[in-house]
This record gives C-alpha cells, structure tokens and sequence, in this order.
C-alpha cells in the first residue's frame, strides 16, 4: 500500500494508472476504521483494479459544540487495517494541503439541486454541515478523478446529498451505496461508538431495535405512519438521552413518506450520553394496498 500526502502526487498517479485503463474504486473517510468501512475497501477491490482510500477530519462539517478535535486520529492502527483487506493507496492530507484558501470559504453551486436534500433531519440540528461535506467531497473527487466512489447507507442524507451533487456537477462518478454493516447484537458500526460506556453501549441497541420493529409494523400495515412513528418515538426516548428525530421518509426524495407504494426509511439521530449516534433501515414497497 502506497501512503500519499500530497494531492498533486495522487492526482498524477491516478492519471497515469487510469491512462493504462485501470480503474479506480475511491473509499472516504475520517479514520478510526470498522468492519463498516473495510467493508467498502472491500468492495472498491472487487469492481475495480485499484482502491483508494482517504483518511482526513474534515474540519468544516463540524459545528461549534461538535467532536471536531476528539474526534479519534489513530492513523498508524487504519494503516495496519488497510493493508490486511489490501487498499492500493491511502490518501491522507494535512488540512492546509486540502484547505490553502482557508476554512471560511466553502463552495458555493449556482442552481443546484443537492441543497433541497439537505433541508431537515440531521441539517436541522447541524447547521453548515453538509456545506462542509460537498465542500470536501468535490475537493478530493477533483484529486481522483474519475472513479467509482463507495459510501454507507448508514449515512443516508449524506449518501443523499453527495450522489445529488454529483449529478449536478456532472462529475465522471459512479456512487456505490454499500449496506450498513452491524456488530453481531444490531447496533450499526461507528467510529463515535468507542466513546460509549458500557451502560450507553446497552442502551444503544434501542435505537436498532426500535426501528427494525417500526419497519416490521410498517410492513405489516399495523397502523398509519403517524401512529407508528409516534409509538416508535415514544420507545425511543425511554432509553436515550435526547432524541433529535426519528422519521419515515421517502428513499429518494427524503422528504415525508406518503404513499406505500414507494422505498422508505427509517431513520433517527439520538444522544447516549454525550455522543451522537444516527442510523437507519430500508423499509421496501408495500404489497398491502
């Protein structure tokens, strides 16, 4: 695995590789890697000849009173992750080297659609924070180049949000959204799971387990979405600290689902203790009419 540092050195390198008809399978993180992102690592390797893997704490989707600067750096243990499922490049950045103009001057798109999926949810309570994703996703898509790009559903607005802004770009990009990936007992794999004692650790499964039975009741037609949600909500709050949403949404739109006939999701963001958790859960077309 080849470890690079500076964007003009990965950029030339790709184009030379892309040049001799390879393709490229490109993986971006924050670091502190799971099962979840070796999983995608694992993915990019099998569609493409070669993986690239960013490892960079984006400073500009953190507000105020985020994790910004505990947020877990443990480079020499991902390097060690990254070569066991056999990642061709890892790309890790200073912050000057992906910011030299500066933290406070995010891009901005003229007539994009991106922004109508990043109204609600967890742009309601994090405020600038998908300004900063697309900020630096179109940054290090730029440093690729063209490639299959590989993120997971675990993060579906943010999944949401980056295929939008690729279409509207027009960028040479496939987007390849992967399955969550669960430790054994439900819980959806997150760096941020570290921080969690082990009474917030137990208390955390409520947040799989309530919506895993929300999409059953759905499926089943066990009551209107109203009622449902408010009942799964209500679960919900017995054993979290705050509960910021749980909602049901139209897959594609994001906006409240209305009809069965369409994919919806589930989805939540709550605090146990003081970290902030999110996860979701497919929920397909209902046959029921």
């Amino acid at each position: 695995m080849r470890t690079i540092r500076k964007p003009e050195e990965l950029t030339k390198a790709l184009d030379k590789l892309r040049a001799q008809g390879k393709c490229v399978g490109f993986v971006p993180t924050m670091g502190a890697l799971h099962e979840g992102h070796l999983s995608l690592v694992r993915a990019a390797n099998r569609e493409n000849d070669i993986s690239v893997v960013s490892i960079f704490v984006n400073p500009t989707q953190f507000g105020p009173q985020e994790d910004y600067t505990k947020y877990p750096r443990v480079l020499g243990a991902d390097r060690k992750k990254l070569r066991t499922v056999g990642a061709d490049y890892l790309f890790c950045p200073s912050t000057a080297a992906m910011y030299p103009e500066g933290f406070n001057k995010p891009l901005k798109f003229a007539g994009a659609k991106w922004p109508r999926l990043a109204r609600g949810l967890c742009a309601k309570f994090r405020p600038g924070h998908f300004q900063g994703v697309v900020t630096v996703v179109t940054k290090l898509l730029r440093i690729t180049g063209a490639c299959r790009l590989y993120l997971g559903a675990k993060d579906c607005q943010q999944a949401a949000v980056i295929g939008q802004l690729i279409r509207d770009l027009g960028l040479d990009v496939r987007v390849r959204v992967m399955p969550t990936v669960r430790e054994k007992d439900g819980l959806a794999m997150s760096s941020r799971n570290r921080y969690l004692s082990a009474d917030e650790r137990r208390r955390a499964l409520t947040i799989s387990r309530t919506l895993f039975r929300l999409r059953r009741d759905l499926q089943r037609n066990a009551g209107t979405v109203a009622g449902l949600r408010a009942r799964a909500f209500h679960e919900l709050k017995k054993d979290m600290d705050r509960v910021q949403y749980l909602e049901v949404v139209d897959a594609e739109t994001l906006h409240p689902a209305r009809r069965r006939g369409r994919k919806r999701v589930a989805l939540a963001a709550c605090f146990v203790g003081k970290t902030r958790l999110i996860d979701n859960v497919i929920i397909p077309p209902s046959r029921i009419p």
